[in-house]
């Protein structure tokens, strides 16, 4: 899925499993959107509680734990589910955590592949969310699916 350069290199040493479960890099690194933003459908802002300059929505928790994330996603329509499978009506996003604080999320594309924003770093998409499990993400703690918008048909 990926041609290995140095910057293959740095994402495969942070996240070892990567390689094996397939990904592709599909966006430059940049500072302007995080994860949260990305899985929010966002790319202008960067989506942090706990930081000062970074946009949060009011009324949904700012501790940095994963039921404020759960929270956040609940307020566009998600609901918590107990399957990261593709079903052809939902889109999914998914929670990673370390303990009760969430490190990251990951939004499902309609083929059954994943997307992800690495913090300041590029955008990807990977085969399945193992893919992003270990030291620097933790693991999978909730994943949320919504009713999939119904396609628009031009004129």
């Amino acid at each position: 899925m990926a041609s290995r350069g140095s910057q293959d290199a740095e994402l495969e040493l942070i996240f070892p499993l990567l390689r094996a479960s397939g990904y592709r890099i599909t966006g430059p690194a940049t500072k302007r959107y995080n994860c949260i933003a990305w899985a929010a459908g966002d790319q202008d802002s960067w989506w942090q509680a706990v930081l000062a300059d970074a946009y949060w929505p009011d009324g949904i928790p700012a501790d940095g734990t994963v039921p404020s994330l759960v929270t956040l996603f609940r307020s566009f329509g998600y609901q918590v589910c107990d399957s990261w499978e593709l079903e052809q009506d939902f889109e999914k996003v998914a929670i990673y955590a370390k303990g009760a604080e969430h490190t990251h999320a990951a939004r499902q594309l309609p083929d059954g592949d994943w997307t992800s924003k690495l913090g300041q770093s590029v955008q990807i998409e990977h085969a399945t969310l193992d893919a992003l499990t270990g030291e620097a993400y933790g693991v999978v703690a909730e994943v949320l699916k919504r009713p999939r918008p119904p396609e628009k048909v031009a004129p």
